[in-house]
C-alpha cells in the first residue's frame, strides 16, 4: 500500500468511532471472528485498546491482528488502532451461506406472541374476577342500608 493510500484511509478513518475494545483480556476467538464480520462490513475500523489493563502494547496488538485478520494496519496512535481490509464479495456470499446452513441445523425456537400490557390486564381480570360489594343494598337490615329499625340499638 502506497503512503498516499494510506494518507487517504487516515482521512476516512479519523471522524469514525471505535467499535471494538480489548482491554485485560486481550485478543481472544470471539473478538477476531467479530473483528472479521465488521471488516467484511465496512472494511475500515477503528480498535480502541485500554492501555492501563492491556497485557501488550498497541502495536503487538496491530500486529496480531493483521496477522489474524488478513487486514493491514493503517495507523497506531495512543491507543487506537486503525485496521483496513478490503472486503472480498466471494468471501462474504460463502460465509453467508455457511451460516444459513448451520441455522437450518439449529432446532427453531418456538414462537411467542408478545402481549400488550392491556391484553394482559383483561386477561388477569377475567382469570380473578373482583368481588361486587353494594352499599345500601335492599337484601339485609344493617345499619348501614338508609333503614331506620336497625338491629342494633332498638326503635327510636
Amino acid at each position: 500500500m502506497t503512503s498516499k493510500e494510506r494518507a487517504e484511509l487516515r482521512a476516512k478513518a479519523n471522524p469514525l468511532e471505535p467499535i471494538f475494545q480489548i482491554g485485560k483480556e486481550g485478543i481472544s476467538e470471539n473478538l477476531i471472528a467479530q473483528l472479521d464480520d465488521a471488516l467484511d462490513a465496512r472494511e475500515l475500523l477503528k480498535v480502541r485498546i485500554h492501555l492501563e489493563t492491556a497485557p501488550m502494547k498497541p502495536r503487538e496488538f496491530a500486529a496480531e491482528l493483521s496477522e489474524a485478520l488478513g487486514a493491514e494496519i493503517i495507523q497506531v496512535i495512543g491507543g487506537i488502532i486503525v485496521i483496513y481490509r478490503k472486503a472480498d464479495k466471494e468471501k462474504i456470499a460463502l460465509k453467508k451461506r455457511e451460516r444459513l446452513k448451520a441455522a437450518d441445523k439449529k432446532p427453531k425456537k418456538k414462537a411467542v406472541k408478545i402481549k400488550g400490557l392491556r391484553q394482559r390486564q383483561k386477561e388477569y381480570e377475567r382469570a380473578h374476577p373482583k368481588p361486587k360489594f353494594t352499599y345500601g343494598s335492599k337484601s339485609g337490615g344493617g345499619a348501614r342500608n338508609g333503614s331506620k329499625n336497625s338491629s342494633r340499638g332498638g326503635s327510636r
